[in-house]
């Protein structure tokens, strides 16, 4: 049980490693300022231009890091402090989201894939929130069952 602890802590370590690290290089290389002195708005229109899109809007979205490619509405949506300033961050930002309507005019599969995806992650992951939130009351009325104990003991079958 010990190092199924062990394994735990590591996952949570390493989950909260990766937005540390994602917004210390933000912050970091928004600061460096972009030598052609573009915009993230600016840098994103001309990658859409030169890749033939015209019809995908550069819009300024709410929220720290919350940049994305809508390809329902076409719109590049990127975060207030990239769509006005320019910085090496606001560059690479906005080039990666333009980087999805690139894939998604040019039809590639693992996008699609992804986009089909969506729907079906979004209803397992309400399932899931159910299924926690219904077994809140039948901890009390089953005590044994759903203890961690229980769960190890069971589980060590199919994973060891």
């Amino acid at each position: 049980m010990g190092s199924i602890c062990l394994v735990s802590l590591m996952f949570v370590g390493i989950g909260m490693l990766v937005p540390f690290r994602l917004k210390s290089k933000f912050k970091q290389f928004g600061a460096v300022p972009l030598a052609s002195h573009l915009s993230g708005k600016e840098v994103a229109e001309r990658m859409l231009h030169e890749n033939g899109i015209y019809d995908v809007r550069v819009v300024s979205g709410e929220g720290f890091l919350s940049d994305h490619y809508n390809p329902i509405s076409k719109t590049v949506s990127l975060s207030p402090e990239l769509y006005h300033h320019p910085s090496i961050a606001a560059a690479r930002v906005a080039s990666h989201e333009c980087g999805h309507a690139v894939q998604h005019v040019r039809a590639y599969p693992w996008l699609m894939f992804r986009s089909r995806m969506v729907p079906i992650v979004q209803v397992s992951a309400m399932l899931i929130q159910l299924g926690l939130l219904a077994e809140i009351p039948l901890i009390n009325v089953f005590p044994g069952f759903f203890s961690l104990e229980s769960f190890f003991l069971h589980s060590q079958q199919y994973f060891l």
